[in-house]
């Protein structure tokens, strides 16, 4: 057989044998070109200013990917030279050199990486489409598909899979030229060493660590950044902690109760367990951290997410929104005279927002939820101007009566406004309360109408009070360009500095794209490292319980000859597969859902409707995390059930 025929059939048995890590590579590829296209297509840069600096975030998280992948490379390429160091150290016995066995090596290697790499950019392209068609449809774009690859995509990808292995082999080759051949034909014998080697030790270790992760877990919920700091050092070191000192602090646990320990199989499975988290604590502390990163990740884009969202709805319904505190009607005369020239508006209104002669109603909200105030009075709007701004919203009609007033307000404050009966006196007009509305209607900053909500009174109750700020609202036949929009923040520039500086000016279609690029700048990204995080780690934990197939066969083919029902070794394999899953993941669910709730818990009031949409954040994050995990774990639990459990 040549040399070259060797190398790809080894390739090929190396492909079949570490499936789940090609596949890895593979979606790693998929991933990385299909990220590298944004950054060269000139169609996306196109749809916005805001996305210039688009390219360098996804080369920063891409840089970040690349150290995770060559951290998953060159760890599965250590564990493959040690696997099959008996069949390489053959060779070597058989007449090779140890250059040429090193050669081997790293042909098969590049051939399994370099036909990863290829199925990755083809799966990537269709990625890249995925992606395209969402970024086209934050900016309200139509889709058309079009396969084409991209030339700058594929030559960065390729080079950044070049570093990969040329990095993770180069440590291997060297590793085999200096080997001889007794080193090669027991390499896979010898016992891997333990970080913390004294029984006592690991018992104090896991303790300390217990209390570490508790210490740590409280100061994020802080919500102090210096302290968040601090916590989540506190929380490393008790990963670490508790999984290095985990093979004596449970065992340790159940020697002290006997009944726990020799009930069913618990003997068996967590034996098993410490006998193997004795040699990869290291290993299992990382991948907890990685699933720590990747829930926090997904769980801050997704509350990312909802903030963009929020923002987008609430800063403006209308599609230009000017205020200006120039009190005087003409301080809005500069931006009518361009928008008459230049925009086709389909309806639009001029209005004043006025300021009540007390804070009775902004006392009341103050002091039942969570609201920032902004001015010392609550502030009012003339009936006629609200009935005027609802019809050009195409709002339905309201139930106006007399002697009563209407609150419009934001709709986490419904229940509340609600329940308030109190009568509103301005200037000496009183007024029963009336129906409360939730429609959005630019309330979420202090220069919009009211700040959170807002008093709709009878225009004679307004003769005598003083105009906070003059508005402009209007609805346009089209959506608006970022140079329109660019154009009337111009005029708000070019005004009288002292007025400049309280000039307010909100066009719907720059908002839009605003949110809809730091949508793709910061959630993109996030969601980019979780998915390989989730691969990666997943993909290592799988190699590592993939790894000991032969012990674990041959245990169970001693419990077969002594007896043991199949179903109780069933039993007994899932619950030892389970908990070996588990692990990893339980104390990162600890650490990043209280993390996530804090997050959530930290937007402005009105950003998320409820506790209910924090839920449904946590939920989501859950699901899109598991959903990729279960199906590696699925995936491995078939194989080693197949394996390990003896045929009858």
């Amino acid at each position: 057989m040549t040399f070259s025929k060797l190398s790809a059939r080894n390739a090929k048995r190396q492909a079949r044998d570490y499936l789940v890590y090609f596949v890895t590579i593979v979606m790693a590829a998929a991933l990385i070109y299909a990220f590298n296209g944004l950054v060269f297509s000139e169609e996306i840069r196109n749809l916005s200013h805001f996305l210039d600096s688009l390219p360098l975030i996804i080369v920063l998280a891409s840089t970040v990917i690349i150290c995770i992948v060559g951290w998953l490379v060159s760890y599965t390429t250590r564990f493959m030279l040690t696997k099959r160091s008996r069949e390489l150290g053959t060779y070597v016995l058989l007449g090779m050199e140890n250059k040429q066995v090193a050669r081997l090596f790293f042909q098969e290697n590049l051939m399994v990486g370099g036909i990863a790499i290829v199925c990755g950019t083809l799966l990537g392209n269709l990625l890249f489409q995925a992606l395209r068609a969402v970024t086209l449809a934050l900016f309200h774009v139509p889709y058309t598909f079009s396969f084409s690859f991209s030339i700058g995509a594929v030559l960065l990808t390729a080079a950044y899979f070049a570093l990969i292995y040329l990095f993770a082999l180069r440590r291997s080759l060297r590793r085999i030229n200096r080997m001889k051949i007794y080193d090669l034909l027991y390499l896979d014998r010898q016992n891997e060493n333990e970080a913390v080697k004294k029984s006592g030790r690991r018992r104090i270790l896991f303790v300390v660590s217990i209390i570490l992760g508790i210490i740590g877990t409280v100061l994020l919920l802080l919500r102090n950044l210096m302290l968040g700091i601090i916590g989540a050092a506190l929380i490393i070191a008790f990963l670490y902690g508790f999984f290095l000192s985990f093979s004596s602090g449970v065992p340790d646990y159940f020697d002290k109760r006997p009944a726990k320990k020799f009930a069913g199989n618990n003997l068996l499975i967590f034996r098993s367990l410490a006998s193997k988290l004795t040699t990869m604590g290291v290993i299992m502390a990382t991948i907890a951290v990685l699933f720590t990163a990747t829930l926090i990740a997904e769980g801050t884009g997704m509350v990312f997410n909802a903030l963009f969202q929020s923002r987008t709805e609430q800063t403006t319904c209308f599609d230009i929104y000017i205020a200006s505190n120039g009190w005087e009607e003409a301080s809005l005369d500069d931006y009518m005279a361009y928008i008459d020239e230049n925009i086709d508006v389909r309806a639009d209104y001029r209005y004043g927002v006025y300021a009540a002669d007390n804070d009775t109603v902004t006392q009341y909200v103050e002091a039942n939820s969570d609201y920032w105030r902004n001015f010392e009075f609550d502030t009012l709007m003339a009936m006629s101007d609200y009935l005027a701004l609802r019809e050009m919203l195409g709002y339905s009609t309201v139930e106006v009566l007399d002697g009563q007033y209407i609150i419009h307000c934001q709709p986490y404050l419904e229940g509340l406004m609600s329940s308030y009966n109190k009568p509103l006196t301005v200037d000496g007009y009183e007024m029963a309360p009336g129906k409360v509305y939730t429609e959005h209607f630019t309330q979420s900053l202090w220069d919009g109408n009211g700040r959170g909500f807002i008093l709709v009174v009878p225009n004679e109750a307004l003769t005598t009070r003083p105009v906070i700020h003059r508005t402009y609202a209007a609805m346009t036949e089209t959506p608006l360009s970022e140079a329109t929009a660019t154009a009337i923040s111009d005029i708000r520039d070019a005004k009288d500095k002292s007025i400049a500086g309280y000039d307010t000016v909100f066009i719907k279609a720059a908002i839009q794209a605003e949110n809809a690029s730091m949508y793709a700048m910061i959630i993109f990204p996030l969601f980019y490292l979780a998915l390989v995080l989730t691969m990666v780690a997943v993909t290592i934990l799988t190699i590592q319980l993939l790894s000991d197939t032969d012990r674990y066969q041959r245990q169970y083919a001693l419990l077969d000859n002594l007896g043991m029902e199949r179903r109780e070794m069933e039993r007994s394999l899932f619950r030892q597969f389970a908990i070996f899953y588990a692990m990893p993941t339980l104390p990162s669910l600890l650490i990043s859902l209280p993390f996530i709730f804090a997050l959530g818990s930290a937007l402005d009031a009105g950003v998320l409707t409820g506790i209910g949409q924090l839920w449904a954040i946590v939920g989501i994050t859950l699901t899109l995390f598991f959903a990729i995990y279960i199906v590696y774990v699925f995936a491995a639990y078939t194989s080693y059930r197949k394996n390990v459990l003896p045929s009858r």
